[in-house]
Formats: C-alpha cells, sequence, structure tokens
C-alpha cells in the first residue's frame, strides 16, 4: 500500500505488529521519551508529508499516559504535514464518562473526544463503544466497528442446541439480540441496577434460563461485578452452563481470577482490543484476534473504500 504510514503508541504493540502484517506494510518506527521533569516527548521516525498516517493506541491501563502519548502522536504527525490523520482506538476507555449523572462533573467521553480533534485527529476508527451516543461526541468521522463477527465464529464451534445468550443489563440488550441472531438462539437480559462503579444489583433475568447453555455477553469487563453478580442469578435460575464473552477484557483487581474460579463458567472469550498480560490468563481465558478487522478497515478507509460494509459480511 503506497502513501500510507502506521505508526504505535505503547499501549498495545503487538496489535499494531498483527495490524500491519495483514496489510502487508512495515511498521513505521516511533520514539516515546521522557524529559527529567516527567514529561513526555514523542517522535514519529518515518516520513508522514502528505502520507495517510495510522495510529494506533487503545486507551488502556495508565490510561491518562497513554492519552497524552496518543495526543502527542496527533500534534507531531500534523506538524509533520501528514495529509490525513487516522486515530485507531481499539477500546476508547472514556466513552463510559457519557452523561451527567451527578452535579458538577465532566462529561470525559466528549472532552477527550475534542482533545484528539483539536490534537489534530481527521478520522476515528475504534471498536465497541460503551455507548452508542459517544460516536456523536467526535466533531470528525468515526468508524464504529465491533466484534460480534469473530465472537459468533467463535461460539458456532460450540453446541448451541440449548443455547442462550444473556445481556447483564436492558442497555446492552441490542447488542445481545443482534449477537443472538447471528448465532441463531435466543436471548434473555438482566434487570440491573448500578450504585457504585463496583457495586450492581440484577433483581432478575427475563427469558428463559433453566436448563440452558448460557453465552453472556458484555462490551468490557472490568472488576467483573456486573457478571458476578448475574452469576447468582443464572445460578439460581437453574442455568446448565455459563460461557462469558465480551470484547475489551479490561480484567482490572483480579477480575479474570474471580471468574475463572467460578465452576460454573467453562469459558471467558475477549478479543485483543486491549493486551491481556499472560501472567494473568487462565486455561478457561480464550483471546481472539481483531487486526485483521481494523486492518481490513485501515485498506477501506486508505482506499475510499465503504467501512460499513463489513459489517454485511456475518
Amino acid at each position: 500500500m503506497r502513501d500510507i504510514a502506521v505508526f504505535s503508541g505503547s499501549a498495545h504493540p503487538r496489535l499494531a505488529a498483527e495490524l500491519c502484517a495483514h496489510l502487508g506494510v512495515e511498521l513505521s518506527p516511533a520514539r516515546v521519551s521522557r524529559f527529567a521533569n516527567d514529561c513526555l516527548e514523542v517522535q514519529l521516525q518515518a516520513n508522514c508529508r502528505e502520507r495517510d498516517v495510522f495510529l494506533i493506541q487503545p486507551l488502556v491501563a495508565p490510561v491518562q499516559e497513554h492519552l497524552v502519548e496518543l495526543l502527542m502522536m496527533c500534534d507531531a504527525a500534523r506538524g509533520a504535514s501528514a495529509a490525513r490523520i487516522t486515530v485507531v482506538m481499539p477500546h476508547y476507555a472514556y466513552a463510559r464518562s457519557d452523561k451527567k449523572d451527578a452535579p458538577r462533573i465532566s462529561i470525559g467521553g466528549r472532552l477527550v473526544a475534542d482533545l484528539l480533534v483539536a490534537a489534530g485527529a481527521s478520522r476515528v476508527l475504534t471498536m465497541t463503544l460503551h455507548s452508542p451516543q459517544v460516536h456523536g461526541f467526535f466533531s470528525v468521522p468515526v468508524d464504529h466497528l465491533h466484534a460480534l463477527r469473530e465472537l459468533a465464529a467463535h461460539f458456532r464451534g460450540h453446541d448451541l442446541s440449548r443455547a442462550t445468550v444473556v445481556s447483564p443489563d436492558l442497555g446492552n440488550a441490542k447488542e445481545a439480540a443482534a449477537f443472538a441472531r447471528m448465532l441463531g438462539v435466543p436471548v434473555a437480559a438482566g434487570a440491573k441496577q448500578r450504585f457504585a462503579d463496583d457495586r450492581v444489583t440484577i433483581s432478575s433475568v427475563i427469558g428463559e434460563i433453566a436448563g440452558r447453555d448460557v453465552i453472556v455477553l458484555d462490551d468490557e469487563i472490568a472488576k467483573g461485578s456486573t457478571v458476578l453478580e448475574l452469576l447468582e442469578r443464572l445460578r439460581e435460575l437453574g442455568a446448565r452452563s455459563v460461557r462469558v464473552a465480551c470484547t475489551h477484557g479490561l480484567f482490572a483487581s483480579g477480575a479474570l481470577k474471580r471468574l475463572s474460579d467460578r465452576p460454573e463458567v467453562l469459558e471467558i472469550v475477549c478479543t485483543d482490543t486491549v493486551p491481556v498480560p499472560e501472567a494473568q490468563r487462565t486455561d478457561k481465558l480464550t483471546v481472539l484476534s481483531v487486526a485483521p478487522a481494523l486492518a481490513e478497515a485501515v485498506r477501506r478507509i486508505h482506499d475510499g473504500a465503504s467501512v460499513s460494509a463489513l459489517f454485511d459480511q456475518v
């Protein structure tokens, strides 16, 4: 591919390397250093002039560090006369800050979107935003992918004759219903109420659960409090087995181990939009690659082809 330059921040270099391998291009080098006063400096070490530049950086812990790094990459590419700057952000952590649900708080999802555009981003490629309205926070074009194809391809290898897809809450029910249609199975949803970041209550599950092989689908798993609460309801309702699936496997504060320790959980499936350290992985964890999907989207953006057509290829 001519006139394209792909750079990676320090958040997920392995994903960037896999994406470039699928594209058939070299990953251009970038240098991140730190001054004595703790300020970052970023240098893109390849020509950007009049080129289509793609910057790969999910916002993962430490989120603020990786965000500033990404902003400086955007600014460096703009200062180097890039023709277009596309931020490839597989996980947008601030998407969870999408509304003003308490007095005098910032809507971080919109603020960070404004910062990225101010730094020079001309387009954003992301995957499975926490809520669809975050798409509208950006004043530049956004290509919003999902990982349902990858997840569905994995689960089609299982016996789905008694399967039911369960969304932990009604907010995710539309995506769960689409996933269930792809698998040809029924869908159910939990009635969830959140009291704090790590304290939720699921009072009931709407749908048939008794004797079913449940596939729990969520957009991301951080501390795992929602899924653990849902597992209690599923056990009470007589689920035969449980598999847990999500796009973003953040697995903070030992969440992966807590889920793996539950005997009814047969498998935990996530994608590699965020890195899962080898030391944290368990025998029950399956990580699916989204590099082919992101690479195809990058190819289509560069060629001026339709990205939405990817969703028709189920």
